[in-house]
């Protein structure tokens, strides 16, 4: 899965709001249905951080976030104030160029991915936000391998693309599908889990690399 021609990380936002959108407008009442790969989340709960999160960025970005109406929202009006927020900051990344926003994006499109198992949909068969998503977790899972002073590591995706993380030249190779390949990185699948994709040297030394930033393997199979 990548983006059909090379964009600025921000391009991939509108996209995860429409697809979020999608996916809940066409599913009645699964606003409190758990989310497995946010334990503590129910479908709201994630709803309600991507809008939380959108409205921080545009507040930094010099952008006023609207009154939020008192009470509790509903799927509906986190959708609604989401894209709202987010038409905003659209335009204002589109103003500041260059990598704005890339944290952003792909924790949203991470959150996507998360509500679409939680759903039983399945991922999309291309994103504009899986590139530049991709990215940031390869720098982060890079910085990780790096500080424990491992081995550089190639990541290469059945399709063909790869990457390296570390420094230096690769002294092995981890294989997967685009969607499992991101979903390792993003802290979506547990030791097992990881252990079990194609390696092409002992999988052990680098496993410990998976918990970087805010992202720990789950104990148990993650979705």
């Amino acid at each position: 899965m990548t983006a059909s021609r090379p964009a600025p990380d921000f391009v991939g936002y509108p996209e995860v709001r429409r697809g979020v959108r999608a996916l809940l407008g066409s599913r009645a009442g699964v606003h409190r249905r758990p989310v497995p790969a946010c334990p503590e989340w129910t479908v709201t709960d994630l709803l309600g951080h991507l809008t939380g999160i959108a409205e921080r960025v545009l507040e930094r970005h010099g952008g006023t976030v609207p009154p939020a109406p008192a009470g509790p929202l509903t799927v509906p009006e986190l959708l609604d104030r989401w894209d709202d927020v987010g038409e905003d900051l659209d335009r204002r990344l589109a103003e500041a160029g260059g990598r704005s926003g890339e944290v952003m994006v792909m924790d949203a499109y991470t959150h996507e991915l998360d509500l679409r198992a939680a759903l039983g949909a399945p991922p999309p068969a291309e994103h504009a936000a899986w590139a530049p998503s991709f990215e940031v977790l390869v720098r982060g899972f890079s910085g990780s391998i790096a500080g424990r002073g491992l081995p550089a590591l190639r990541l290469r995706t059945t399709g063909g693309s790869q990457r390296t993380a570390g420094a230096g030249r690769p002294t092995a190779t981890l294989t997967a599908p685009a969607h499992e390949l991101y979903r390792a990185l993003a802290g979506r699948r547990s030791p097992a889990q990881l252990a079990g994709l194609e390696w092409s040297a002992v999988p052990g030394p680098w496993l410990p690399a998976f918990s970087w930033g805010p992202f720990t393997p789950p104990r148990s199979p993650g979705v």
